[in-house]
């Protein structure tokens, strides 16, 4: 495993973060049997979020960082502020709400790093920013950033801070995979592949911020089950998050280079994917959530895996 250092987090954070979306308590010990391979393997940075089932998730990794006397030796990215059928919540009254029930569900007094789960543009930058340094000075929270923000909120945040002296955002967390999003998976969502994300990816080299990217293996469309003559055939929730999503003309030109690379280097598909990720001239740490601790092992493998400037290239249809 390799790690990055992120001011004011305690502990070196892994270049791979375990999603944990799917760790819940009515499947506590199959969540625990992953948590610990998981961490095994040297991930010690869990993305957590207050919208999860409904609070179950951050239970549910709580009560496992508890069991294992582990608190010390992991990161919590913990999520909040996220949108619900009646209203946006990107507001200095939800995001404390929020920050509260994160730290009850998880019974610990501190949360290494909090992102705001969704942004509202309507919403003036000022008062956010305020209340997160609210929080941040009193210790419930360490450093602090938007996941779903544009870059230009990012700037505007973090230009209210600077005229104010106050803390500014230290991390973004936008969608980021070798597919481009071709319609988001859900309202609000932040991506910045493709060619419409250049400058948003020029803004994040230039600010060297660090880049928490979801859906790094774009949902599982790299899996190699999703196929232009296949697409009807899926039902489960998230894979038809995928077709809809993911499954263009250009991906599949895409995934079909990455295939071929991965016959040619003795690696898998999703390795490519990966790896197309944590090649890039960015400080990326790669949100992802595998099922198993095999497909665990893989991820850290491809972590390793060098890929050219011409290979990065040629994967994107460049």
């Amino acid at each position: 495993m390799s790690y990055g250092t992120i001011a004011g987090v305690r502990q070196p954070v892994s270049r791979i973060i375990h999603g944990t979306i799917m760790a819940n308590s009515k499947e506590q010990a199959k969540s625990f049997e992953l948590l610990d391979a998981v961490f095994e393997q040297g991930i010690n940075t869990f993305d957590t979020a207050h919208v999860y089932g409904n609070g179950d998730n951050e239970r549910t990794v709580g009560a496992w960082i508890r069991e294992r006397d582990i608190r010390d030796q992991v990161v919590i990215v913990a999520k909040g502020a996220h949108h619900n059928a009646d209203r946006r919540r990107v507001t200095p009254f939800d995001i404390t709400a929020d920050i509260h029930d994160t730290l009850a569900r998880f019974q610990t007094d501190y949360l290494d790093l909090y992102l705001l789960h969704r942004d509202d543009p309507n919403v003036p930058v000022g008062p956010i920013v305020e209340v997160l340094n609210e929080h941040h000075r009193a210790g419930r929270i360490g450093p602090f950033g938007g996941s779903n923000w544009s870059w230009e909120r990012v700037q505007a945040a973090n230009e209210y801070a600077a005229a104010h002296g106050l803390v500014p955002f230290a991390v973004s967390s936008p969608n980021y995979s070798l597919a481009d999003m071709v319609k988001e998976p859900w309202d609000n969502c932040i991506s910045i592949a493709g060619a419409q994300g250049e400058t948003a990816r020029q803004w994040y080299a230039a600010q060297k911020m660090p880049l928490f990217t979801w859906s790094s293996l774009a949902g599982g469309f790299f899996s190699g089950r999703f196929a232009p003559d296949n697409l009807e055939s899926f039902t489960d929730y998230f894979d038809v998050l995928v077709v809809n999503s993911y499954c263009s003309a250009d991906n599949f030109k895409r995934l079909d280079r990455a295939r071929e690379l991965a016959a040619a280097k003795g690696v898998s598909i999703a390795q490519i994917a990966v790896a197309w990720v944590l090649n890039q001239p960015l400080d990326i740490y790669a949100l992802l959530a595998p099922r198993t601790a095999e497909e665990c092992k893989l991820n850290i493998e491809a972590l390793h895996l060098k890929l050219s400037p011409a290979e990065l290239a040629w994967l994107d249809l460049r």
